[in-house]
């Protein structure tokens, strides 16, 4: 049986990545501060709780490990905000995004190779990135870095990886523009905060942003490549779905 880890799984790209598997007989366990649903299969934690984060991988890999053929982590969840210039920035909110947009994620898959170290199967890691990683926009100074050093740090455990005995594929990937709730963030933000808000205003204006359902139906068809493990460490849903 193939196992899916997703975080941010309540709602946007993890809800409907944990819908469409669960649709066709994988087994996802999601992470997420909410349940609103009642899923059994979700796990409610608060990303900034950073110290439970380890023992909650361990367990799923040891109550799944018996019957599975493959383990895939997905650290979707993130945050935008805090948006606004550096200098205005507040230090409690920008500490607590650089915890669920890097270090949760670092965390999360530092206890899922070593967990899965003896593991034979397939082993993939997938963060969810941004363009917002490889180009610095004003007022995005928090999420651009915690982008960037996502991408970076994928592209270390790659190199890493190269020398393991059962290696683990991983894949820092930007989905493109979605209409989810981190949009609707952005544009109510202060433009003085983010020159760019009126760009981002226009995108739904005109229809120009995808579906967070096509998203994750794009992001599965990249989980079924055979060539998966070739994609990586850093790339662009728009350029591999072409």
């Amino acid at each position: 049986m193939n196992i899916f880890i997703v975080t941010g799984a309540s709602k946007g790209i993890g809800f409907e990545l944990m819908k469409q598997l669960k649709s066709r007989g994988d087994k996802v366990i999601g992470m997420a501060r909410t349940n609103a649903i009642g899923d059994e299969d979700m796990l409610t934690v608060d990303l900034l709780q950073i110290g439970r984060l380890a023992e909650l991988i361990s367990n799923v890999v040891e109550e799944n490990v018996s019957s599975a053929t493959s383990f895939t982590l997905i650290n979707n969840a993130g945050t935008v905000e805090p948006i606004g210039m550096i200098g205005t920035i507040d230090e409690a909110k920008l500490s607590e995004a650089l915890a669920v947009n890097l270090t949760a994620p670092m965390i999360l898959s530092n206890a899922f190779i070593s967990a899965l170290e003896k593991f034979e199967g397939d082993k993939r890691i997938v963060n969810i990135s941004s363009g917002a990683g490889r180009n610095p926009y004003e007022g995005w100074g928090v999420y651009c870095t915690t982008k960037a050093g996502l991408d970076h740090f994928s592209r270390v455990v790659s190199l890493e990886q190269k020398q393991a005995e059962y290696p683990v594929d991983i894949l820092s990937i930007a989905p493109g523009i979605i209409d989810t709730g981190m949009q609707e963030t952005i544009r109510a933000s202060n433009a003085d905060d983010f020159p760019l808000h009126d760009r981002f205003v226009d995108y739904k204006r005109h229809g120009h942003l995808s579906s967070a359902e096509e998203t994750a139906s794009k992001l599965i068809a990249v989980l079924d490549r055979e060539d998966f493990g070739s994609l990586g460490p850093i790339a662009d849903i728009r350029k591999i779905s072409e």
